[in-house]
């Protein structure tokens, strides 16, 4: 007989799980494999990973007699774990043409038919409770990255063929011109509570702020476009010099998706392409564009601290935001252990810090001490710009 625990932990399993078929129904089998560059995997190799995930961290050390679908698989769909072995290196996972698309669907049945077994026994205790509930937040991380991929692969079609046709935009106000202010002063930030939290959230700790003030709303695609029109893509002033050597070299003139086309400006949405919406929130803009824009405004990023601490009074969740603080551990923060110990610490070096979530964020996936990062030059993902002074 399940307990309540395990009894919630088995439908949160189901429900996740099933989450990451149902954003893979609207694509075509040729979809499924494409990897237009390095930072974009194929949507059958992010299904293949998560079930990895649950295969190899889950089930191989604990269910017991567990037989492995396929022993190639490990190689295969291993992202970055040095402590599990080899692997496929990034750029190769598109060249994958087998295993096919049913073969993984074929492997995720399998391993999910296991996973129920396993969680109907009296095997789970709180050290595996906590790691199944990292691997569902892992693969809630990979549906996010799902959606932001099959973007760039069909934004990158020259058909600009719709991911599917219904309206995925809310219809939006014009933005707000309220700032939010808050005095200088000790603040604490990190992640505190009950539930579900990632390594790097913990540790939570004073902080000290100057007085700082924030603008209620994210940057607009309107204002944006006047940055745009102003020269601020020819201006070396408001660049970093890294970001304006990637302006020369990819001669850059906008956000990621916008197409100038008879006098107009388009970017590619979900729902095809179309005319850019200027009450929307500018996306897929990268650290170098983000910086550039509020120095062109005489403003500036927040920084990571300033975000949280603002959490409460702002609107926010539509995209991920950049902040002007380099993704660092917190004060006391230690790796766990074997792989688990990889999971973010190995990426504190040359990245920056993004707050908040975005359109395809899983529901119950954000909080305001959720720390993201990217690399500065990377455009992709749902990113967007916030002001501050």
């Amino acid at each position: 007989m399940q307990n309540t625990v395990t009894s919630e932990l088995a439908q949160k399993y189901r429900s996740v799980r099933n989450h990451s078929v149902k954003i893979c129904e609207p694509l075509e089998i040729e979809d499924y494999v494409v990897q237009p560059v390095v930072d974009v995997s194929p949507p059958k190799w992010h299904l293949g990973h998560t079930t990895w995930f649950f295969e190899t961290f889950i089930l191989i050390p604990n269910l017991p007699d567990y037989k492995v679908f396929d022993e190639q698989y490990n190689f295969v769909f291993n992202s970055y774990y040095e402590t599990v072995g080899a692997r496929v290196i990034r750029t190769d996972r598109g060249n994958l043409s087998r295993p096919s698309v049913s073969d993984v669907y074929c492997y995720r049945e399998y391993v999910d038919g296991k996973m129920e077994e396993f969680l109907e026994s009296d095997l789970i205790d709180k050290s595996i409770e906590d790691l199944m509930n990292l691997g569902l937040n892992h693969e809630q991380q990979h549906q996010e990255l799902l959606l932001t991929d099959i973007k760039y692969i069909l934004g990158h079609n020259p058909l600009f063929p719709p991911y599917h046709k219904g309206s995925f935009h809310e219809n939006l106000n014009k933005k707000s011109v309220e700032t939010v202010r808050f005095p200088e002063g000790i603040y604490e930030i990190g992640f505190e509570g009950e539930g579900f939290c990632f390594d790097n959230e913990l540790g939570r700790h004073k902080v000290y702020l100057n007085h700082f003030e924030i603008e209620k709303d994210p940057v607009t695609n309107e204002e944006y476009l006047e940055f745009m029109k102003a020269g601020g893509y020819e201006d070396f002033r408001f660049w970093h010099a890294e970001g304006w050597d990637w302006v020369k070299e990819n001669r850059a003139k906008s956000p990621l998706y916008w197409h100038f086309i008879d006098g107009e400006w388009f970017n590619y949405t979900l729902e095809g392409l179309k005319r850019i919406d200027l009450n929307e929130p500018v996306c897929h803009v990268n650290f170098f564009e983000a910086s550039a824009f509020a120095a062109w405004k005489g403003m500036r990023l927040p920084t990571e601290a300033e975000w949280e601490v603002a959490s409460e009074k702002i609107n926010w969740g539509k995209r991920w935001e950049w902040t002007n603080s380099a993704y660092l551990p917190y004060p006391g923060f230690k790796k766990e252990a074997g792989a688990v110990g990889e999971y973010n610490g190995k990426f504190m070096v040359n990245q920056m810090v993004l707050r908040g979530a975005s359109e395809a964020t899983p529901k119950g996936h954000s909080r305001k001490t959720y720390r993201n990062f990217f690399p500065t030059n990377l455009q992709w993902q749902f990113m967007g710009i916030r002001l501050a002074k």
